[in-house]
């Protein structure tokens, strides 16, 4: 059975991918091509340090992690701006992620170009987005 943290985190990825328009892949490489639609990494990121409740004995994590958009090289801003309002209602969709989440979070992209050797770079934004979550076992929880 898996662990909390792997079902949040196969649960956003199922929803990125089914909403967001785009390849959605976790923990992928930096891509040498990215498909004509756009390409969403998902990063596991870290649940961080918990606060703990004693009485029943509950972990409570503010876990980030990294979202990664990315567009072909001539794609234009708006297309990647697209790409990141279609990633803003995938996450909006269900922000509790079935209920395995207490609260779901993003912030604001940060836009960067990701140079490519001998070619034009891909337009890129990253933004992170914090879930909160509560586990009785922080290996398996």
């Amino acid at each position: 059975m898996p662990s909390t943290r792997e079902t949040i985190l196969a649960a956003l990825t199922a929803q990125l991918a089914a909403h967001a328009g785009a390849e959605v892949r976790r923990n992928a490489v930096l891509p040498e091509r990215v498909p004509y639609q756009g390409l969403v990494i998902l990063r596991d990121g870290t649940p961080g340090e918990p606060d703990v409740t004693l009485s029943p004995w509950r972990a409570w994590y503010s876990h980030r992690v990294e979202v990664e958009a990315f567009m072909p090289p001539g794609a234009s801003e708006a297309a990647l701006d697209a790409l990141l309002t279609r990633i803003g209602a995938a996450l909006a969709h269900d922000d509790s992620l079935d209920g395995r989440v207490e609260l779901m979070t993003p912030s604001a992209p940060e836009l960067q170009p990701v140079p490519v050797e001998g070619g034009a770079p891909f337009l890129a934004a990253t933004l992170a987005v914090t879930l909160e979550y509560q586990v009785t076992d922080p290996l398996g929880g």
